[in-house]
């Protein structure tokens, strides 16, 4: 393979022995997958028992948070992969395997109701985490929303569809960035996963989902997750479903003594929480493709447009940019070599 997997390979050498079921001169150490970070994944196999071992370069990926968070959400009762050993230095962590059974794999008509009602259960508890140390999550502040946000215009208008903007363009761009933004900061905060969908959920059969990838969390909106699991960027459903979801979760947070607005001020909290994290999806699709040679999540875009699209045309402030959207950019996805024109059809209202 290359350097740091012989690295792993031998710190896995010296760490495995401790486990019981371990065989020294019987074990593989196989890959199961990369993602959208420079962390890689391996399975170490021996006899019947498993571990997932993680690359993450230290130079690129700071493994500390992820144990730290791993160490809060278990101790609330959440089922995230225990950390049996890691190693800062090097950038290498065992973890407890939970499969490779995504939540994606798993979700269609008939299950829907019963892997989102666990999932929403898990989200319920994950937002009542405090640290037990005192220490503050990172905040989810203006200049964080900001960052993520622009990542919109600079990796898919700018870099991935290479637009000009013009002046005018530019001022309804940052019209839209400050909308979304001042309708987060609006909010309660909680504890927000950030990347709590299908992809990171995995499928347990008679347990609770396992939660994998919390190492970017913050303290912010209280919609966020919520958003992230019902307006996923891979798998939709239809808006009845959604809404429906979306006000049983507010009226459970209601039961559980949170102050919330009525359905259809929180419903406008989902909705614009969902097109601040879009134009961050969006953004951050293009940039694997241009800056990591990723190209597999260029097919998540139009989905992806089609929730802000749909976000922007039922809020008056934003009609006229919704528009523009379909004006301007989506013809230019048409002449693009990264996007196909059934698959736009079928996300992109015109």
């Amino acid at each position: 393979m290359d350097q740091r997997y012989t690295q792993l390979q031998n710190w896995l050498e010296q760490v495995l022995p401790q486990f019981e079921g371990f065989d020294c001169a019987n074990w593989q150490l196989l890959a199961v997958s990369g993602d959208a970070s420079f962390r890689r994944y391996f399975r170490a196999h021996s006899g019947e028992s498993t571990w997932i071992a993680v690359d993450a370069p230290p130079a690129k990926e700071d493994s500390r948070p992820f144990v730290t968070i791993a160490t809060e959400l278990e101790a609330a009762g959440v089922s995230v992969p225990h950390v049996y050993q890691s190693d800062f230095t090097q950038g290498f962590m065992l973890l407890e395997d939970f499969g490779d059974d995504q939540y994606l794999a798993q979700l269609n008509d008939e299950t829907v109701h019963s892997l989102y009602t666990d999932a929403l259960n898990v989200l319920a508890v994950m937002q009542d985490c405090q640290p037990s140390n005192g220490r503050l999550f990172p905040l989810y502040d203006q200049p964080l929303l900001q960052r993520e946000v622009e990542l919109f215009r600079e990796w898919f208008l700018q870099g991935l569809l290479e637009l000009s903007l013009d002046a005018d363009e530019q001022q309804m761009v940052d019209f839209l960035f400050n909308y979304l933004i001042d309708a987060s900061l609006e909010q309660p905060t909680v504890f927000v996963h950030r990347d709590y969908h299908s992809r990171n959920l995995m499928f347990r059969d008679q347990q609770p989902p396992g939660v994998i990838d919390f190492q970017d969390a913050v303290e912010g909106p209280i919609t966020y997750d919520l958003v992230s699991l019902l307006r996923d960027c891979y798998i939709s459903w239809p808006d009845e479903l959604v809404y429906a979801w979306v006000e049983n979760f507010r009226l459970g947070l209601i039961e559980r003594g949170r102050v919330m607005p009525d359905s259809v001020y929180f419903k406008r909290w989902f909705d614009l929480m969902g097109a601040q994290r879009h134009l961050k999806a969006i953004g951050i699709f293009s940039r694997l493709n241009i800056r990591d040679g990723k190209p597999g999540y260029l097919a998540d875009i139009p989905r992806t447009l089609g929730y802000l699209i749909a976000v922007a045309a039922k809020t008056e402030e934003l009609q006229h940019i919704a528009g523009w959207l379909v004006e301007k950019v989506v013809p230019v996805m048409r002449q693009s070599p990264y996007f196909d024109d059934n698959v736009l059809d079928d996300w992109v209202v015109e």
